[in-house]
């Protein structure tokens, strides 16, 4: 298999493969997969079915660079976790053209948290999102590190789903970029006050993701 590392300014920022051909016959979709670190791998992926989850994959080497298992939470969003070894991850975070947030899409916000909870040790915090209604953020001790919010019944048929985001400079001309190179915007931007302006895109081959440009942005 092919793994392919994308760089900026020399630094990884995130990678790429095939897809296997058995999750292409059972008509999975492409997607952007998220990694959790942890630190005793065997000991977190046995911890998962006592929290209700599922293990898809249990625990492999990856060559030097860590291990890794294939988790499906309880109300069924997947990711991955992730014990480092020479690769812990995305060298460049937080600047433009590069990743900056996680969120959980679910339609259960209560077993969703009790689940991260009890497997990382996460705390939460709730306020109320764009659309009204509310917006879980994951805590480890004062860094908030990733988000929550609940699947609406007017978004159609969206299955629970890690969501990456990747900052950029200006989210209008990245949405014009990205029509241009061939894929297509699922959500128009939407304003969040002092956090930014974000927007939903597809790429050609139907993989989602979120594109934001935080507040103080020059546009």
């Amino acid at each position: 298999m092919t793994y392919t590392m994308l760089e900026k300014a020399g630094k990884n920022v995130c990678a790429l493969y095939q897809m296997p051909d058995v999750m292409q016959q059972q008509g999975q979709v492409p997607y952007w997969l998220s990694y959790v670190s942890v630190e005793d791998i065997d000991a977190s992926t046995q911890k998962v079915a006592t929290l209700g989850g599922a293990v898809l994959q249990e625990p492999c080497d990856v060559m030097e660079s860590g291990r890794m298992s294939l988790i499906q939470d309880p109300t069924g969003a997947v990711f991955a976790l992730w014990q480092p070894k020479q690769h812990i991850g995305a060298d460049l975070v937080n600047e433009f053209g590069t990743f900056c947030w996680n969120e959980l899409q679910t339609k259960d916000l209560e077993t969703a948290t009790q689940f991260y909870s009890g497997l990382f040790g996460w705390q939460t915090r709730t306020t109320k999102n764009a659309l009204g209604g509310e917006y879980v953020e994951f805590l480890r001790g004062e860094h908030s590190g990733a988000g929550m919010i609940e699947i609406q019944a007017d978004w159609g048929d969206v299955p629970p789903n890690w969501v990456v985001y990747f900052t950029v400079e200006n989210c209008n001309a990245t949405l014009e970029k990205a029509k241009a190179l061939g894929g297509r915007v699922d959500m128009d931007p939407i304003e969040l006050e002092d956090v930014g302006r974000f927007a939903i895109v597809q790429d050609p081959q139907g993989a989602y993701f979120t594109v934001i440009e935080m507040a103080g942005n020059a546009s």
